[in-house]
């Protein structure tokens, strides 16, 4: 079994949700407090052990190539003059955590396509994708424990989340299950996006993926599916069909951030600042001082 050594973040998106924010800035640097959301997905990858970093970006996506470069020389005057070392040791920290490959995105429409896009960078090895415009934040991170299942189990490795809210169900991928163990289940099929009272469980699978190097030969074979889009699932299923296990793991210990979406972004922010050493006492007393 190889070692996954690579995590392709698509981060081409328009951000549709977003504008006219997202007009000139990528909706993947929208702030978590001081940090944007793929900060905070590439860290998950650096705590799960994995530092070559793809990131495949569209048009208007270059401040995110800025953001994980090194600091400029005028920002590093800046910092020293304000005896703010601390503030240029992060900084720093943020661009040499990881190995950052950046490649454009090309082809039609759907989450499959950046996937796609990253081949070359891949070659004939597996490789995990997580999405730049949202994130699981858990203990262990949930790229290692998909990474263990993947290492005992192999084929296709996909996080799951338990959606609590049962009318929330229709908004995610739903996944038929089997249980294999502990928090391991064999995936049946998806549905993508079912009415509550005929969703096959109150799994989402979404968010993370291990994907061996087939992928590429699927997204090439299958047609467009819903939107004329290029969706990810159908080469999973194809690739199930032709004897690929597909597995779920629900993630222990962790929480879903969907920002991506304008309320579940806010949700992300508040909760985040009401942890955040240097805020969280202050804020607290901010939010219970409005009168709502």
């Amino acid at each position: 079994m190889k070692k996954i050594n690579k995590v392709v973040i698509p981060a081409a998106g328009f951000g549709t949700r977003f504008l006219p924010q997202t007009k000139a800035m990528p909706k993947e640097m929208l702030p978590v407090v001081d940090k944007p959301v793929i900060q905070y997905v590439v860290e998950e990858a650096i705590n799960s052990h994995v530092e070559n970093i793809i990131i495949v970006t569209g048009a208007n996506k270059r401040a995110i190539e800025d953001h994980f470069d090194g600091p400029s020389e005028d920002l590093i005057k800046n910092l020293l003059a304000g005896k703010k070392e601390h503030l240029l040791r992060e900084i720093e920290r943020i661009s040499t955590m990881a190995n950052f490959i950046y490649i454009r995105q090309k082809g039609p429409y759907g989450n499959g396509t950046p996937v796609l896009t990253a081949e070359p960078a891949i070659e004939d090895e597996p490789f995990a994708v997580l999405w730049g415009d949202e994130f699981i934040y858990s203990k262990p991170p949930r790229l290692q424990q998909m990474i263990k299942v993947h290492e005992k189990m192999g084929g296709i490795v996909i996080s799951g989340v338990k959606i609590e809210n049962k009318e929330d169900l229709k908004r995610y991928g739903i996944a038929d299950l089997t249980h294999v163990e502990k928090n391991v289940y064999k995936i049946n099929k998806i549905v993508e996006k079912p009415e509550p009272h005929e969703a096959p469980s109150n799994v989402a699978t979404h968010g993370g993926y291990i994907l061996p190097p087939e992928i590429f030969s699927a997204l090439k074979r299958i047609k467009p599916g819903k939107g004329g889009e290029i969706w990810l699932v159908d080469a999973i299923n194809l690739l199930k069909k032709e004897g690929v296990p597909v597995y779920a793991v629900v993630i222990e210990n962790g929480k879903y951030f969907d920002t991506g979406n304008k309320f579940e972004y806010l949700k992300t922010v508040i909760e985040f600042a009401l942890e955040h050493k240097e805020i969280n006492g202050e804020f607290r007393r901010f939010l219970k001082s409005l009168k709502i």
